[in-house]
């Protein structure tokens, strides 16, 4: 179950400390005191935090024995308060949690065509013209009701973002209305 992780735990070291053969060495002292552990017969409810926990400790480690021989090793970056990836950071998944609820209640909210034209084209990934073939309307229409769902949802992300005018709307097509029409 742990070797699972060992390319992620490797580049994540490898940002760390910039230097992928010192990467490897702390990534291979983790998985080998994450095996110490589990050989111990310590219960591990979560081996990839466990190895994160790890590797952190070896950053910490490896950054106070360079500082403290008063000749810092270029590759050692200072520990940081992270222990992941930063997508992976508690406050970076609420973040995420709350903006796919708010899409979530958007397209719930959507009326019943429309909300199942947008998703057809963008959950199951149909082109415009099998999702229109499949509800029996014409791709104009089906393109229409996609946009209106599509405002919707920037609208609710842009308010989100603090982007939103007093109204609740910007008014304005964002960078991400505008990338999706110039797809077409």
């Amino acid at each position: 179950m742990l070797e699972f992780y060992y390319r992620e735990l490797l580049n994540f070291l490898a940002h760390k400390v910039r230097d992928r053969d010192t990467a490897a060495d702390l990534t291979q002292e983790s998985f080998a005191r994450a095996y110490a552990a589990e050989q111990s017969g310590t219960r591990i409810r979560d081996p990839r935090a466990l190895l994160y926990k790890i590797a952190r400790n070896l950053l910490t480690d490896t950054y106070r024995r360079s500082d403290a021989r008063g000749t810092p090793d270029e590759r050692v970056v200072e520990p940081d308060d992270e222990a992941g990836p930063a997508t992976l950071q508690p406050d970076a998944i609420l973040e995420s949690r709350q903006r796919f609820e708010a899409i979530a209640d958007i397209v719930d909210s959507l009326p019943p065509r429309c909300r199942e034209a947008f998703i057809l084209v963008k959950f199951d990934g149909l082109s415009h013209a099998d999702a229109a073939a499949r509800m029996g309307i014409a791709v104009k229409t089906l393109e229409m009701q996609v946009q209106i769902a599509l405002k919707a949802c920037w609208t609710r992300l842009d308010a989100l973002d603090g982007r939103a005018g007093p109204d609740g709307l910007t008014g304005q097509p964002t960078s991400r209305a505008r990338r999706s029409r110039s797809e077409k």
